[in-house]
């Protein structure tokens, strides 16, 4: 496993200690994350109580040479319409900001690296 792209919920497994996450992301070369991640996150840190101690985390691990922060374009939307069009076709709905960082993945040829389930209704995504 060489090039990953991480889900939100995998930055906090990393963060609690999963030992099963961590041992993933330790054998992978390159972790992303899209921006749709990080402002997941970012929102979480408003509302809690240690926002800037958690951006400060944040900020590490984006410094990291190993990670790499994906953002969005017109070719993800593409990618985007692909796949919420398929979804809807075969009544699988799943959570929109999923879709975008599925979309991420597909566009750049990387695999997801999530604890939630429905990434497997996604045809042609590769999953860790």
């Amino acid at each position: 496993m060489k090039n990953i792209l991480i889900d939100t919920n995998i930055y906090s497994y990393a963060l609690k200690g999963d030992q099963d996450t961590i041992a993933v992301l330790q054998k992978a070369q390159k972790i992303g994350i899209s921006a749709i991640s990080i402002g997941e996150l970012i929102s979480g840190f408003k509302g809690g109580n240690r926002e800037s101690q958690n951006r400060a985390e944040l900020g590490e691990f984006l410094d990291s040479p190993r990670v790499h922060m994906y953002s969005i374009d017109e070719d993800t939307a593409e990618f985007y319409a692909d796949i919420l069009n398929r979804l809807k076709e075969k009544g699988k709905p799943i959570p929109t900001n999923d879709i975008w960082i599925a979309s991420v993945a597909r566009q750049h040829g990387l695999k997801v690296f999530s604890k939630d389930q429905h990434f497997k209704h996604i045809s042609g995504l590769m999953l860790i």
